[in-house]
């Protein structure tokens, strides 16, 4: 098995067949997503320190943050606005159940949710799968699509259609964001505010682990 190939069954294995492993045994994981996300993130993480061709500041540094903080910001506002109006037209029940509901539980989302969530996944899907898989899927574009499309894979556990569109949507957008970026800080950002906002209006629901059928 040559490098190329390597990559290749270590990319299925990884993005494809874990999720559908999760998915088949969704019953048995409702409280143990976040621990094997975090496991996840360690075994990418040492293989990204340990290859000598990885630039390690892409991972604290606001690298071309220059490029991307006006769409940035611009993309959350306006998104932020029309959801809100939007899920409050057809699901005022929700609309902003956490916070209503629980202000001890949505303050500690706030706090949890980036560390035990957010900083994972982009380290996984963006950080990991742009720099590993360079050589075997060279062009940009097709790592963009294809990185939204594995993270919205992962996201099939939760067994919903939203969770997917969501996580679809949300992976073009950070994928985006990392390769105009160049890193993983700028896209902890982005995912957190998004995230965060999600949850906080009460789309979260979708992406709860203690939903999953």
């Amino acid at each position: 098995m040559n490098a190329n190939q390597y990559r290749w069954f270590e990319f299925i294995l990884i993005f494809v067949c874990l999720p559908l492993l999760g998915f088949y045994l969704r019953a048995h994981l409702a409280n143990w997503l976040i621990p094997a996300l975090i496991v996840l993130m360690s075994v990418c993480g040492m293989l990204l320190l340990g290859d000598p061709h990885f630039k390690r500041f892409r991972l604290t540094s606001l690298g071309q943050f220059s490029a991307v903080k006006r769409r940035l910001f611009s993309f959350f506002f306006i998104g932020a606005l029309f959801s809100g109006v939007f899920y409050g037209i057809i699901n005022q029940g929700n609309w902003f159940l956490l916070p209503r509901n629980s202000f001890h539980d949505w303050v500690m989302l706030l706090v949890l949710y980036p560390l035990l969530s957010v900083v994972p996944q982009e380290l996984i899907f963006r950080t990991y799968f742009f720099h590993r898989y360079k050589r075997i899927m060279p062009k940009k574009t097709v790592r963009i699509i294809v990185s939204a499309t594995v993270f919205a894979l992962a996201h099939i556990v939760y067994a919903n259609w939203v969770a997917l569109l969501l996580a679809f949507i949300g992976g073009l957008l950070f994928s985006f964001t990392y390769a105009q970026s160049r890193s993983t800080f700028v896209c902890v950002i982005e995912h957190s505010l998004w995230g965060l906002w999600m949850f906080t209006l009460g789309i979260g629901q979708y992406l709860d682990s203690s939903t999953i059928p």
